[in-house]
Formats: C-alpha cells, sequence, structure tokens
C-alpha cells in the first residue's frame, strides 16, 4: 500500500509516530509494525530530500522501530510455565500512551493559560473595619415604638419647616433687589433728587407692598445710596437721593 504524508512540522519523533498511527486509523494497543515502520522512514526519506534537518532523537526512534519490526518478524518462542510470550509492542505502546497523557496535560495547561490572561485579578482589600459583631435585634414596646415614630415624624417636619423658611427668605431677598431697582428707576422717571414715601407706593399701597418699599428703603439707607426725613412722627418721610446713588454704587 502506497502512503504519501504531507511534510508538517512535529515536536518530536512520538508526535509524528502518533499522528502515523491515527493517520492510519490503527489502534495504539494493536500497531501494525511494519507498516508504520515503514511510513516512518519514508517521511524521515522525504524531510532529508527536501534539506530538512533531522534530529538526532528521530533517528533513535527509527532505529528502534527498525529493531521492533525485526523481532516482529521472529517466530515467538513461550517461555516454561509462563502460557504466551510477551508483545514485543508492549514496551512501546507504553511509551506512546505515557507521552499522549503529557502532551494531553500540556494542551490542558495550555487552554488554561489562555482563559487565565483574559481574567484580571484585583488586590484583596482590607474589610477588617465592616467585620464586626453581628447585628442585634431590638425589642420595644408598642408605646416606646410609637414615641419614635412620633420624633421621627417631628424632626422630618421641622427640617421641612426650615426649607420653606429658607425658601421665603430667598425670595423675599430678590423682590427686595427688584423693588430697589424700582425706587431707583422712579427718581429717573419723575426726574426728582427727592421723593415722597407716599409717592414710592403709589402703584402698590397694599400692606405687602408698604412694607416691602420700607424694607427696601432701609436697605438703601444702608448702602448710603439715600437720604430719609420725618418732620414728626407718623408723618411722610421725604426721601432724597444722594450722588452716586442713582447710578446704584454703595458705601461701605
Amino acid at each position: 500500500m502506497s502512503y504519501k504524508v504531507k511534510l508538517r512540522q512535529f515536536e518530536g519523533p512520538f508526535d509524528l509516530l502518533v499522528y502515523l498511527i491515527e493517520h492510519s486509523k490503527m489502534s495504539i494497543y494493536d500497531i501494525r509494525v511494519s507498516e508504520i515502520t515503514t511510513q516512518y522512514l519514508d517521511y524521515i526519506n522525504e524531510m532529508k530530500s527536501q534539506d530538512v534537518a533531522v534530529a538526532q532523537e528521530f533517528m533513535v526512534l527509527a532505529a528502534e522501530l527498525i529493531e521492533l519490526k525485526s523481532r516482529m518478524l521472529l517466530p515467538r518462542q513461550e517461555e516454561e510455565g509462563e502460557g504466551e510470550a510477551e508483545d514485543p509492542r508492549k514496551e512501546l505502546v507504553a511509551r506512546i500512551l505515557e507521552y499522549k497523557q503529557f502532551k494531553g496535560m500540556a494542551a490542558f495547561l495550555q487552554q488554561q493559560a489562555e482563559e487565565t490572561s483574559h481574567i484580571h485579578s484585583k488586590p484583596q482589600e482590607d474589610l477588617s473595619q465592616f467585620v464586626g459583631e453581628p447585628e442585634e435585634s431590638i425589642y420595644s414596646s408598642t408605646e416606646q415604638f410609637v414615641n419614635a415614630f412620633r420624633s421621627f415624624l417631628f424632626k422630618k417636619q421641622k427640617v421641612a419647616d426650615m426649607k420653606r423658611h429658607y425658601e421665603r427668605l430667598e425670595r423675599s431677598r430678590m423682590s427686595i433687589e427688584n423693588r430697589i431697582r424700582q425706587i431707583r428707576d422712579l427718581f429717573i422717571v419723575r426726574k426728582k433728587k427727592s421723593l415722597m414715601f407716599s409717592e414710592m407706593i403709589e402703584d402698590d399701597s397694599s400692606k405687602y407692598g408698604k412694607v416691602l418699599t420700607f424694607t427696601s428703603l432701609l436697605e438703601l439707607l444702608k448702602q448710603h445710596a439715600v437720604d430719609a426725613e420725618q418732620n414728626k412722627r407718623f408723618a411722610d418721610i421725604k426721601v432724597s437721593l444722594l450722588n452716586g446713588g442713582q447710578n446704584g454704587e454703595s458705601g461701605n
């Protein structure tokens, strides 16, 4: 039977031998030594014909196969009291099985290395601060639970009231700033250096309007933008614009 094998790179002589056995669909436990030896030698010769360097270990196994082939051709002699003679292929089979076992382990380790190369580890952290005594259950009466819940609601209401108060103060501050601009503009529109307080509240004589205008007037006095004069108690207030007040300048 003619046999042709495509040249390829083998890791060693047993790698080539196993390839030839599997490619010929032989059982490792029943190797046709003569056929495998011929194929092995043909492959070696093909490598030499193509100027491929043949390692010494390939030649050693070739010699062993030739020797085994010769032994297989000799008639087997049974030893007294031991039944059938030992199969000359037994040692070769054991070496092939050992090679396949190590090759399988090497392939498995290579696969594991490739898989773990995609895994990124995270350094261990000190979690001692989170490890403490186990949580304990708190036993309380219904009255204690109700009081605790009322305290929670009271604190929540207090926070809400403070928030609303802060929002009112913010709105009031913005309203005063707007009213101050209106008062400044009123001096410009009337083309006067002095105005009576009653003139300032003509457009909004409501209680809120009066309070807002008065508060804005106090802020202008604080900024030294205007001067205020009242002849007697509860009389109308005369407001005079100081130098720079019309341009929005303020003192310290």
